[in-house]
């Protein structure tokens, strides 16, 4: 993507956890983004979210940090690195919240021409998952590195 991203990010549990500091209006933020495997071959769910005082992953948090843009653009470079050390899984995700299921489709949308040059992007619609376009109204997203 075309914006800044964090560049300190610890990587842990063999690559499939990383977390970062987000920095900006309120402070130093934790960010957390997690690989697990899910009951379908190959298919890993991606969760992102602020990193509580008990070291777990809050994906209801909002932590208003003022950096939305290269958050997700930091996300979007972990998603890069995971999805070159491990070329045939897929990633399955979702906002924990419809505001953030419609943050994360209208970030694809907007960036939709330069993640295809690295992903195939789908959407999930009435249980069918289509190629993902702009303005389309995906609940879920399933995304898979394509071979550069």
């Amino acid at each position: 993507m075309k914006y800044e991203v964090y560049e300190n990010i610890a990587v842990q549990d063999d690559f499939n956890r990383f977390d970062f500091i987000s920095i900006g209006k309120k402070g130093l933020v934790r960010k957390r983004v997690s690989f697990s495997k899910t009951e379908m071959d190959k298919v890993y769910n991606l969760a992102f979210g602020d990193v509580d005082e008990k070291d777990e992953l809050d994906d209801l948090s909002v932590s208003d940090n003022g950096d939305r843009n290269k958050v997700l653009a930091t996300v979007v470079n972990i998603v890069v690195s995971y999805t070159n050390r491990y070329p045939g899984r897929w990633i399955f995700f979702q906002g924990s919240s419809e505001s953030r299921t419609r943050l994360y489709r209208m970030a694809i949308g907007l960036n939709l021409e330069e993640l295809s040059i690295k992903f195939n992007i789908y959407g999930l619609i009435d249980n069918e998952l289509i190629p993902f376009s702009k303005n389309l109204n995906a609940s879920m997203f399933l995304i898979v590195g394509k071979k550069v």
